[in-house]
């Protein structure tokens, strides 16, 4: 029982700290960026309809008319104090949420040492939820084109997994063949590749989705340095009174 209060306590403790941490990086890089996307998406959306040919396809566009003007009032947060509040929540949310996946992970091969063994282990958790599915699927803004949702998200956890199994082969592998096996899992869903939209056509500026994957990524790579560091110096503080 002592062992499960320490995860939860450092998992706790090193998610909301850094969960902090990265709500204040995301409204100073991303958020600006995002609401700057959904301006361009706003303009798309109110560009003059193309007439129709006929009136079946007159009564066609009736009808989605009527849905996007029933998705128009269902509900979302305000900008400003309640939309950052969300963000706020959400990212502590995210970083308990992932430090206690790396805090139980970690206890498997022995438990975190020191902030430098935590830091190994938080670049193994960027490069497993953000770098691997990143190189098919990159952060998107609003108003942009995506290949089908479920496939996408089918392709996410399996690169997240694939990735997460070949990096503990080549850590804890003790033989040439299963070094090969995790090179194979890491490369596999890139070479498969990920669902794409039939269209690339999008308002979005390309410098604007540009500067919003290296701002995401960056922020991501903070958020899993600082989460796996102060889970590895709190790790052996928590323990040792439980012990």
């Amino acid at each position: 029982m002592s062992l499960f209060r320490t995860i939860l306590f450092v998992a706790a403790l090193a998610g909301i700290g850094t969960g902090l941490v990265g709500a204040g990086l995301h409204l100073l890089t991303t958020v600006p960026l995002i609401l700057k996307a959904e301006t361009f998406e706003q303009a798309e959306a109110a560009a003059p309809a193309h007439d129709h040919a006929n009136a079946t396809a007159q009564a066609a566009g009736a009808q989605e008319s009527a849905a996007h003007e029933h998705d128009s009032e269902a509900w979302a947060p305000a900008d400003g104090f309640e939309r950052n509040g969300l963000t706020l929540l959400f990212t502590v949310l995210t970083g308990f949420g992932f430090a206690l996946l790396l805090v139980s992970a970690s206890e498997i091969a022995g438990g975190l040492q020191n902030w430098h063994q935590g830091v190994i282990w938080g670049l193994a958790g960027f490069a497993v939820f953000t770098l691997a599915p990143g190189l098919g699927l990159p952060p998107e803004l609003p108003a942009m084109p995506a290949g089908d949702l479920a496939a996408r998200q089918l392709w996410w956890v399996g690169t997240a997994a694939a990735t997460a199994g070949g990096l503990a082969l080549l850590a804890f592998g003790r033989s040439p063949l299963l070094a090969v096996a995790g090179v194979a899992l890491i490369v596999a869903p890139q070479l498969i590749g990920a669902p794409q939209p039939d269209s690339y056509e999008t308002a979005i500026p390309e410098a604007l989705h540009h500067r919003f994957v290296v701002a995401s990524v960056a922020v991501s790579f903070v958020f899993w340095a600082l989460l796996g560091g102060l889970a590895g110096w709190l790790r052996p503080r928590l323990a040792a009174p439980a012990a």
